[in-house]
């Protein structure tokens, strides 16, 4: 989403800029460029089964967005690396059942989040470190 939002503003700042720059007078100040936040959305987040996973403790920092179902029976390869790091905080769709593991393969250590569920404190509510090895995102109905 914010590659998007990033793209557009520096389009608008270009466009801006190409109008307005080249015909500032030596003497004038340059042209005030206003940035408005714009809102891209994922129409598969309309679905309601999403998870959105912070790093940093009431929902702070950093956001990554799973979208299910979906079921990783190790974050240790490929995209699922970038949800292994410390995640501190997390926020579930209203359709959303989430079941994290201490181990790979869905073993030992579960703790399951049901739908709406909103974590500020995830490690503390683990009681494994918030050492997450995989974890399992069912739709419900």
């Amino acid at each position: 989403m914010t590659i998007r939002t990033n793209l557009v503003v520096s389009a608008a700042m270009a466009t801006a800029c190409g109008f307005a720059c080249a015909q500032a007078a030596p003497n004038e100040p340059e042209p005030t460029v206003l940035l408005v936040p714009v809102l891209v959305t994922d129409p598969a987040l309309a679905s309601g089964c999403w998870a959105q996973f912070y790093d940093k403790r009431d929902f702070k920092g950093d956001v990554a967005t799973l979208v299910g179902p979906a079921g990783f029976v190790t974050l240790d390869k490929g995209t699922a690396r970038q949800l292994k790091k410390e995640i501190d905080s997390l926020v579930l769709g209203p359709k959303a059942r989430l079941t994290i593991y201490e181990h790979a393969l869905f073993k030992d250590g579960a703790v399951t989040f049901d739908p709406n569920a909103r974590e500020a404190g995830l490690i503390k509510r683990l009681g494994f470190d918030g050492h997450i090895e995989s974890l399992r995102l069912e739709c419900t109905d």
